[in-house]
């Protein structure tokens, strides 16, 4: 009987997609009494009121011997804002419907008991699938110390993603370019290579889709990196350039902020970008450093935009180097996500596992 309104509470969960790191995405409903709606709420940014808390705000004295319904468990910590479970036991439901517990180490589970143990009647798992899947970023950095890798590519029917002379732009329709704006938006973090910074000069916001424009990030090895570029200007959207201790001593483009890894590896990169709370992060880069992050298990699904064009070309760039495979029970494989047409292109997207 609560699926319904379950439903309800994670759609207002995804109205702030991309904008909670290092939090979850978190809807709430209130119920009273009747199993009347009086009140809802979602969590629209870290540092501001969590669901339950705008929901049961919104419910006013209507909440007394009513019933919460919320997307995850309510925390019972003090962080940035206090613990949810103090504002439920204020407001006297008497029940509370969670879809999915909270595998934060600072809650796992304790919210849950601390209600029952109030007496308030708890319910889990209404919706933990789907609540699950909302949530997969929060849940993967929270349990590997990593974000949620989405690797994406443009490729023509034969899989090429250039010309032999490197010509790329553009492969995929007007239609696919906005939507990698949006995708872009839904990501803490989107990086790229020396090699594409060179190559495209790209930009890589997401042209006022998200605010602020999620980290731009540069991993390069030598920083032989152009003096100009359209990432250096961090007026709009923030620049990370982060490197090895072999570039130490070597000059870094003015204007973003600079990083020395103890290796200049996708995984320690992946590991501090985790640290800073993201939870996302969209690869763009070259097939060298795309292979590599495969190699690392820093890709947990691959977004693949398929246009109708045919480029040839037998030294034509292709989306992935070499993974070192060299029989194909050593390959790896991954799970379809439903295909869907954007515009004249086609979005293929399959999920590796996290």
């Amino acid at each position: 009987m609560w699926d319904l309104w379950m439903r309800r509470a994670l759609a207002l969960a995804a109205l702030a997609e991309g904008r909670t790191s290092p939090n979850p995405l978190v809807g709430a409903l209130v119920l009273n009494r009747e199993g009347r709606l009086v009140g809802e709420g979602f969590h629209a940014r870290s540092g501001e009121p969590h669901a339950e808390v705008g929901a049961l705000a919104q419910a006013g004295t209507a909440a007394a011997g009513g019933t919460l319904i919320v997307t995850l468990e309510p925390c019972c910590h003090h962080g940035r804002t206090p613990p949810c479970t103090r504002a439920v036991l204020q407001a006297g439901v008497v029940r509370v419907v969670v879809a999915l517990e909270d595998p934060d180490p600072r809650v796992a589970g304790g919210g849950i008991a601390q209600l029952r143990q109030a007496g308030v009647e708890v319910i889990t798992g209404v919706l933990r699938q789907e609540a699950a899947e909302q949530n997969r970023a929060f849940l993967h950095r929270v349990r590997t110390g990593r974000p949620w890798g989405v690797l994406k590519w443009a490729m023509g029917l034969d899989g090429r993603t250039a010309l032999p002379n490197g010509a790329s732009q553009w492969i995929s329709g007007a239609d696919s370019r906005r939507w990698v704006h949006q995708l872009r938006a839904g990501c803490d973090a989107v990086l790229v290579g020396g090699g594409t910074v060179r190559a495209d000069d790209p930009l890589l916001t997401s042209r006022g889709h998200r605010d602020p424009e999620p980290l731009r990030v540069v991993l390069s090895s030598g920083l032989d990196l152009p003096a100009e570029a359209q990432l250096w200007d961090t007026a709009s959207a923030a620049t990370l350039v982060a490197h090895g201790p072999e570039a130490a001593g070597k000059q870094a483009p003015n204007g973003p902020e600079r990083l020395e890894l103890e290796q200049c590896e996708p995984l320690p990169l992946m590991q501090h970008l985790a640290a800073r709370g993201c939870n996302q992060v969209l690869w763009e880069c070259g097939p060298e450093l795309a292979a590599a992050a495969i190699r690392q298990g820093c890709v947990q699904e691959v977004a693949a935009v398929l246009a109708p064009k045919l480029m040839g070309g037998t030294r034509a760039r292709t989306p992935l180097g070499e993974l070192g495979f060299t029989a194909m029970d050593q390959v790896l494989s991954g799970a379809w996500q439903p295909p869907r047409p954007i515009g004249d292109d086609w979005l293929l997207s399959l999920r590796l596992g996290g």
